[in-house]
């Protein structure tokens, strides 16, 4: 039987496979031919959660009555979890009722955002380069897309200025990512507190996407959104204990701030999914709320891990800034080399280091490799050796 009536809906017919899942298959091949493999290309914590929230999942899950399914959005007490954590850290109060939502990740949220506040016709401003979910949920909500440009002469923030009043006029969300990934940029807070009067004086709402809050290195600490005055009324932010507590397989996340964005990613989430297991919302209100000092020790491996890149990469004539936040390096790619695809593609061929082209962000990003800290430390170090080796012999 013919099976060409079985066609993918237009909303989708343009995607290609997202890049880490194709990247999964190249590095594959490459291992099945013997081929040493480092990655330093993904941002998924090498190091696992503190032991005392692994002992608050195992302990959960030999209660008998922790099995069933969860309240869809989150049990109250990890709800109220994610609202002393707001207090403590950022000192936002949140009604955990109304503004907060536990999600399955905050990609999760991420996308369900696009389909909840956006109708075809509808603009979303999107960073470029940026997290490639941002413009996907657009594109399959039937939205547009304009890209704000995020450039180093501009200290990687959008000129929200520049962006044109006919654009304005259609945009519903605005898209903003601090610390930012790809570039470990950070945003000062007199650029949150502009945006918000900007979304406040175009009636946009501001999905802030802020899982590297709690990565930030040499005595930087960044700010929450919602700690600008009246941010509530424009924005809700998304948050993750993937990247801040090493516990990116466990996919806990969660989305905060403006009560009816909140109540209509809610309503959205009750049809998609069942929620949570409950020892991993257990194991949640471990991190959340207990002990918070150890996360000084993680960041300072990663601090390592960024000296480690960034001397090696200076060594060979890189352009790189040092990211005072996040888990990346972005670097310019040295001289005479333009195309991040094919400058990546043959550092993996010929060396068996795995790093991300910058275009894989967007156009803007090209010209640019992001490097990933979530390795160990000797195998970083052991991929900038291998780094610096290919790059001298192809100079000489």
């Amino acid at each position: 039987m013919s099976t060409t009536f079985i066609r993918p809906a237009n909303r989708i017919a343009s995607f290609k496979p997202y890049f880490f899942a194709a990247l999964a298959q190249k590095l594959n091949a490459l291992r099945a031919q013997g081929m040493d493999i480092i990655r330093i290309d993904m941002g998924s914590p090498d190091l696992p959660p503190a032991e005392f929230i692994i002992n608050a999942l195992d302990q959960s899950a030999r209660r008998p009555d922790t099995h069933g399914y969860t309240p869809n959005g989150g049990t109250p007490a990890f709800r109220q979890a994610i609202a002393t954590y707001y207090k403590n850290r950022f000192g936002v109060d949140l009604d955990p009722k109304t503004e907060t939502l536990t999600l399955l990740g905050s990609k999760e949220g991420l996308f369900n955002l696009s389909q909840v506040l956006l109708d075809p016709g509808d603009i979303a401003l999107v960073p470029d380069p940026g997290y490639p979910v941002y413009s996907a949920s657009g594109i399959i909500a039937g939205a547009e897309i304009y890209y704000l440009p995020i450039l180093k002469e501009n200290n990687f923030l959008p000129d929200l200025n520049a962006i044109p009043l006919e654009i304005l006029r259609r945009a519903k969300i605005l898209w903003l990512n601090y610390p930012n990934n790809p570039t470990g940029a950070i945003a000062p807070f007199e650029f949150f507190e502009q945006a918000v009067e900007f979304a406040r004086k175009h009636q946009i709402v501001i999905a802030h996407d802020a899982p590297y809050a709690d990565i930030c290195f040499d005595e930087y600490r960044a700010p929450s959104m919602l700690q600008v005055p009246g941010a509530k009324e424009v924005v809700v932010e998304f948050n993750s204990l993937s990247k801040a507590y090493n516990m990116a397989g466990w996919r806990l996340g969660m989305a905060v701030g403006n009560a009816q964005v909140i109540n209509y990613l809610h309503t959205y989430k009750s049809q998609m999914d069942s929620s949570h297991f409950q020892p991993i919302l257990d194991a949640g209100i471990a991190a959340l709320t207990s002990d918070q000092s150890w996360l000084e020790a993680r960041n300072l491996i990663y601090q390592e891990r960024r000296d480690i890149v960034l001397k090696a990469l200076r060594q060979i004539g890189f352009e790189v800034d040092t990211p005072p936040a996040a888990i990346y390096v972005w670097a310019h790619l040295p001289q005479g080399e333009t195309d991040s695809i094919q400058f990546c593609d043959r550092l993996l061929q010929e060396t068996g280091v795995s790093t991300t082209p910058g275009v894989v962000y967007g156009k803007h990003g090209e010209g640019y490799v992001r490097i990933s800290l979530g390795t160990e430390t000797d195998r970083i170090r052991q991929a900038m050796e291998r780094v610096i080796a290919w790059y001298e012999k192809k100079q000489s």
